[in-house]
């Protein structure tokens, strides 16, 4: 009898295993922004769903191999796709990408967004932003502006510079944030747009000059910086921000639960704290609105430049 007791437990031992880990892509290389914001979510999230959340970064091509490696996944919740501005304008850069930002993904939710900041190298002779646009436009198609990647929000910033500052310059795509930024301290490249965070800092040390930030109003972060409609460029607004996403095909249970997870773990004060250490604001507002906005205000942008990934 109680050897068969014994063996009446071995089924219950063995379905009480530990909840499968979450593989949470990111389609572009650690040390950069999105990278940062997802590995804060990560933990309360993975808490508040009882999993472990494993961030994995994905470069290449813009965000497509990432994101068409989520859109193929299985569509049960174990890989979600956390990506930025690159996602939504996939197909005017990436035609033949082979993955639909919209069609092929459940939008799960905006985790954030934060303010941009021009910098150069210290040896530029420009002092503010006003004179840093006169220094482009003497040099029409001549300076080298480093990126993130083709699409990335900072690739975006620079084109919408383009248009409504009337200059041209060379755009010169990385694979990440860290690698762009050691080129534009050892002066390789001309000027960046990128996080606030991981670029004011060295701005501080004076290995970078920190001239404007790229959103509408001031940032809480730099205050003392221009915005850049401060200095003539009446509408100019960019930033860069995450989402969340899960393949088109996950069962509706499945992205309910995902969904509470990310609400509840974007209002903890814990995961806010961070949040401002690194200059992120939490948004609440419709992801699946907030991409249909973002395409119909870059799309045009990129054709009309005739941007097109590498």
């Amino acid at each position: 009898m109680h050897r068969r007791n014994l063996l009446a437990l071995v089924p219950t031992i063995a379905l009480a295993q530990p909840a499968r880990p979450i593989r949470v892509v990111v389609p572009f290389g650690a040390g950069g922004i999105i990278d940062v914001v997802a590995r804060i979510v990560a933990e309360p999230m993975g808490r508040l769903l009882g999993q472990t959340m494993v961030v994995e970064n994905q470069p290449g091509a813009g965000s497509v191999i990432g994101a068409r490696s989520v859109a193929r996944a299985p569509a049960d919740g174990s890989t979600l796709l956390l990506s930025g501005a690159a996602h939504a304008v996939i197909p005017a850069l990436y035609p033949d990408a082979g993955v639909d930002p919209v069609a092929d993904f459940a939008p799960i939710a905006l985790l954030g967004q934060q303010p941009f900041v021009l910098v150069v190298h210290p040896a530029n002779p420009a002092r503010d932003a006003g004179a840093f646009l006169d220094w482009l436009r003497a040099r029409p198609g001549q300076a080298r502006f480093a990126t993130t990647g083709v699409g990335a929000a900072s690739h975006l910033a620079g084109e919408l510079l383009k248009k409504l500052a009337g200059v041209d310059f060379e755009v010169v795509p990385y694979r990440g944030t860290p690698q762009a930024v050691t080129d534009l301290v050892a002066g390789r490249v001309d000027f960046m747009l990128d996080s606030q965070t991981l670029l004011a800092p060295l701005a501080a040390a004076g290995q970078l000059r920190a001239l404007a930030v790229t959103t509408a109003a001031r940032s809480a972060l730099l205050p003392e910086l221009p915005a850049f409609a401060e200095i003539g460029l009446a509408g100019y607004d960019a930033s860069s921000w995450q989402a969340l996403y899960a393949p088109a095909a996950t069962p509706a249970g499945e992205l309910a639960r995902l969904r509470a997870a990310a609400a509840t773990a974007l209002a903890d004060p814990a995961l806010l704290r961070r949040y401002a250490e690194v200059g992120v604001q939490a948004v609440n507002t419709d992801l699946a609105h907030f991409i249909a906005a973002e395409q119909a205000r870059w799309l045009p942008i990129l054709r009309e430049t005739g941007a097109r990934g590498g």
